[in-house]
């Protein structure tokens, strides 16, 4: 039995439709896919990058030195462009890409006379990966949420250190795993507070034991001691629990209260409620209290806020950066950005161009920072 006409045509019309879209998809223009090989020389390709790194153009400089890495594989600026390749994308906030580009040159040339500054660059942007997004620009602790970026950062710094101990970076490298340690134990002990709360008691005491035992330089210890003390006590285990309240009473006598007993809320001095409701913009924010010096120096930098700059999330009328230098106490950082690099004009193998200065400074609220003197010497 045949079809009526009409459904006839109706089905050729459909085929026919069908096979021109799938003709048109299947063959782009020829523009779009043929190569037609490097326009410049590799010279002109990195002079084009340099002067667009100069203007702060970064998305004219990456191309200019991905033609180089194309076109130019085994050229005489290649590893010079890998470098300034890693250098642009973390001017792009392009973290992700800034730690593959330099696992990938620490794979490629592990002998490089500057590797220390690809490890260094690497474990500063997992740093700026854990701060990145809105949280950065409020009070808010990204230690509160996901720290694995945290935990990468402190390895690359670790292995790099291991690495080069005597680099010029090395010292603000191991500046900023104090920071990071900081930052761990705030994670844990916050858990520890949830836990508290929750009255899972052995949690809570396991998550303080870990900060007492791993991170026992950070202005958490006070608090996780006391919070072993009072979990102990709700475990019924007296005999622990006053071998941490006797500890408490000879180092940290303010978080006992007149009866004798725990005191958590005197550990630490939480957020107002605007100052929640508001994403951390407005109102008191919160602060640990177990080391006076980093929490008035962080107290001092909050206050100087005006309120121009906590409306416009921290972008606009800047306070000027709070640092302390006490060997005790790790300083407070600013954010991290990289400078342009030196301009060379004919780098070899053994002399690359390398960032003069590696951080400027810029809001307190963004993320971390290097201070003055772990900048790198011009060469």
């Amino acid at each position: 039995m045949s079809l009526p006409r009409y459904k006839v045509v109706m089905l050729a019309t459909s085929l026919a439709v069908s096979l021109s879209i799938v003709g048109c998809s299947s063959n782009p223009k020829k523009k779009d896919v043929v190569d037609l090989g490097p326009k410049s020389t590799e010279q002109a390709y990195y002079q084009k990058a340099s002067k667009a790194l100069d203007r702060k153009q970064y998305t004219e400089a990456a191309e200019a030195l991905e033609a180089i890495e194309t076109y130019y594989p085994t050229g005489q600026y290649t590893q010079t462009a890998q470098m300034d390749l890693i250098y642009t994308r973390f001017q792009q906030k392009d973290y992700l890409a800034t730690v593959a580009l330099a696992d990938r040159f620490i794979r490629l040339y592990p002998n490089h006379p500057q590797v220390d500054y690809v490890y260094y660059v690497r474990g500063v942007a997992n740093m700026e990966q854990n701060f990145d997004g809105l949280l950065r620009y409020t009070s808010l602790k990204q230690a509160h949420r996901d720290t694995s970026y945290l935990i990468n950062a402190y390895q690359n710094f670790v292995d790099f250190i291991r690495r080069f101990p005597s680099s010029q970076y090395a010292v603000d490298a191991a500046q900023r795993m104090k920071h990071i340690q900081n930052e761990l134990a705030e994670s844990e002990i916050n858990v520890a507070r949830f836990n508290v709360e929750r009255k899972a008691w052995l949690a809570a005491a396991e998550r303080a034991q870990w900060v007492v035992e791993h991170y026992p330089q950070t202005p958490q210890v006070p608090e996780a001691v006391a919070t072993l003390a009072y979990a102990y006590d709700k475990l019924g285990t007296p005999d622990l629990a006053a071998k941490y309240l006797s500890i408490l009473k000879l180092n940290y006598p303010h978080l006992i209260n007149s009866k004798g007993q725990v005191n958590l809320r005197a550990a630490r001095k939480e957020a107002s409620l605007l100052n929640r409701a508001t994403l951390g913009i407005l109102g008191r924010e919160s602060r640990t209290l177990g080391n006076e010096q980093i929490d008035d120096a962080h107290l001092e930098q909050t206050e100087s806020r005006s309120w121009l700059n906590r409306l416009s999330l921290g972008l606009l009328d800047r306070p000027e950066a709070v640092e302390t230098t006490s060997d005790a106490n790790p300083p407070v950082f600013n954010s991290a950005t990289l400078t342009a690099p030196a301009s060379a004009e004919t780098p070899t193998d053994n002399q690359q161009r390398l960032p003069e200065n590696m951080i400027q400074e810029r809001t307190p609220k963004i993320g971390l920072g290097l201070p003055e003197q772990s900048g790198a010497q011009q060469n």
